[in-house]
């Protein structure tokens, strides 16, 4: 086998692994609905205290002590992702697909000394990656249930109860994420916090950016008193245009991103077709050291292209 195949195979599994990490996450949603509405109701049908409800929610979350191989940033960037699997067990997943996929690599004709090289960046990359696409699509989800827990918190007071019993009902009303980290605010609160700090280090564990809108409402509203009812009904109608002009923005820039994507396909199915139809294309050439060099160059200046198509299509405000 060439090496030139090699770099088609390693693409697809790649691409497998995203695919089978994607359906996972979409199935097990799927299944938590089912059985309860979010992560803290489920441990709560188990019988348990609240106190260990807390302590149970934390401990998944990797919120107490500092667990081995975890640091800051990667711990910062695994706690906002939801992930409860321990770092050191998600480690060694991603380690064993880096290895799985240079062993492929080997096997199918990559140099030795070339796979053991390029084994510790896919170990590195590889989880980054991982944690990076859980972290965004929980954004996304927590960006687009914050209106609504903001309504129900405004239709709580206008009842008459008070803000901590307020976050409790979007703690018990609500899926996950915005239930279960709206609940381990109420819970913080039950046992000692005062509500401000519990707001704070709700905006550590999820890193939503219209968060510190509402911190920041019901921190003001804390200290100097005001009509919270009112605040929350502006601020709940703000986040809903802001969402509606990233999704605007989005939508005007999508050819920019297509763009990208098509670019990144041809080379990988034009390589695919004439591995194909021409099996032995490549073989003259796949024992030259230049062949890499100059795929390997290749690939570098495609991921900067799209790096900067990318960029140029994005808006951040």
């Amino acid at each position: 086998m060439s090496g030139a195949l090699y770099v088609v195979y390693a693409g697809a599994a790649l691409f497998g692994i995203i695919i089978a990490e994607a359906v996972y996450m979409l199935y097990a949603g799927k299944k938590d609905r089912r059985a309860a509405i979010n992560r803290r109701v489920k441990l709560q049908e188990k019988k348990i205290s609240q106190e260990q409800v807390l302590i149970q929610l934390r401990k998944e979350r990797g919120l107490d002590g500092r667990s081995f191989l975890s640091m800051d940033s990667l711990k910062k960037l695994r706690v906002q992702s939801g992930v409860t699997m321990p770092m050191t067990t998600f480690l060694t997943y991603t380690s064993g697909v880096a290895l799985a996929i240079v062993g492929a690599g080997i096997v199918y004709g990559l140099p030795l000394l070339l796979g053991l090289g390029l084994w510790p960046v896919i170990a590195i990359i590889l989880p980054l990656q991982v944690l990076k696409f859980r972290r965004n699509r929980r954004h996304k989800i927590f960006g687009v249930q914050l209106p609504e827990a903001l309504e129900l918190i405004t239709r709580s007071l206008k009842a008459g109860h008070p803000v901590p019993v307020a976050i409790g009902m979007v703690a018990r009303e609500m899926p996950d994420p915005i239930g279960t980290e709206f609940g381990v605010v109420a819970d913080e609160v039950t046992y000692g916090s005062d509500l401000v700090s519990a707001l704070h280090n709700l905006y550590e564990r999820v890193g939503q950016e219209d968060l510190p809108l509402f911190v920041t409402a019901v921190s003001i509203q804390s200290s100097s008193g005001g009509n919270l009812r009112e605040i929350l009904d502006g601020l709940s109608a703000t986040i809903r245009e802001r969402g509606k002009l990233k999704r605007k923005v989005r939508a005007i820039s999508t050819e920019g991103r297509m763009s990208a994507y098509i670019l990144t396909a041809v080379p990988c199915l034009l390589g695919a077709a004439i591995m194909v139809l021409m099996p032995h294309f490549y073989t003259s050439v796949a024992d030259e050291p230049m062949t890499w060099y100059m795929l390997g160059g290749s690939f570098i200046w495609l991921m900067l292209g799209n790096a900067m198509m990318f960029k140029m299509s994005n808006f951040k405000f």
